[in-house]
């Protein structure tokens, strides 16, 4: 049974796809898969880029790293959506009754049987819940300072307490940034007297990227064998009905993403 970070196997036997915060250190091939991929994400970022400069606006980071996780699972191997446990890709009760499945399709390795990318994060009322107070916590940013950013930059501070062992930390940038763009994307004034209508947006933006990420973690993250950001996913959905609201002529501004 894998009990926290174990290192891959080099017989073919058990990898931990979903492990990304464990180091592989200096083997050449790891590296060089690791620069390959890191050329394909820059040249995927500028083609994105590209496009969206003639078409409608997304976020191009969080696009390119949803979509390379699912370009290495086909390249490696791996079932694209995983094999769904209980009655389907929402469903997470195998986890909560502690089912379990041979890893990698047939190792001896034993992994639950639905993998919730956040134990603590993954409940529809609790996502919702923290979606909600994110989104607030972004609008009001976007009035009191004008930042579309400093949202989402507090939400990746607060991750380097859940890398260094404090549990349970919440996982919030696909939340507040939405909630902040939201905000400064729907309201011609976000800092003038429309506050309360800015705040507002700001929660339902943030509610929704966090149960956009959710959906996202339960389809492509949590019934398969590697890493698929359910953050990345929540931002490109949500950045994407900023783009075609701004395509459509609804919103006050364009994207918070400059080109």
């Amino acid at each position: 049974k894998q009990d926290g970070a174990m290192p891959p196997q080099e017989d073919g036997g058990y990898h931990p796809g979903k492990d990304i915060a464990y180091a592989l250190g200096t083997r050449p091939d790891v590296l060089a898969v690791g620069g390959i991929f890191g050329i394909f994400g820059a040249v995927t970022q500028t083609l994105a880029a590209n496009l969206v400069a003639t078409a409608v606006a997304f976020d191009t980071i969080a696009f390119t790293v949803f979509f390379s996780a699912l370009v290495h699972r086909v390249v490696f191997g791996y079932s694209l959506f995983g094999s769904p446990g209980g009655s389907g890709y929402f469903d997470m009760t195998p986890f909560e009754n502690g089912e379990e499945v041979a890893a990698d399709g047939g190792s001896e390795v034993m992994r639950p049987a639905v993998e919730p990318w956040l134990p603590h994060q993954y409940t529809w009322g609790n996502v919702a819940m923290i979606g909600l107070v994110a989104g607030l916590l972004g609008g009001f940013l976007v009035i009191s300072t004008g930042s579309v950013f400093l949202g989402f930059g507090i939400s990746a501070a607060s991750l380097t307490f859940l890398n260094l062992g404090v549990e349970k930390i919440p996982v919030t940038h696909h939340m507040t940034l939405p909630g902040s763009a939201g905000a400064a994307a729907l309201v011609a004034d976000p800092t003038g007297s429309s506050q309360v209508v800015a705040i507002l947006i700001a929660a339902v933006f943030g509610m929704a990227g966090a149960l956009v990420g959710e959906a996202g973690q339960r389809v492509f993250y949590a019934h398969g064998d590697t890493h698929v950001d359910p953050p990345a996913f929540g931002i490109l959905v949500m950045s994407l009905l900023i783009g075609v609201l701004t395509l459509a002529g609804v919103t006050a501004r364009g994207l918070y993403v400059p080109f």
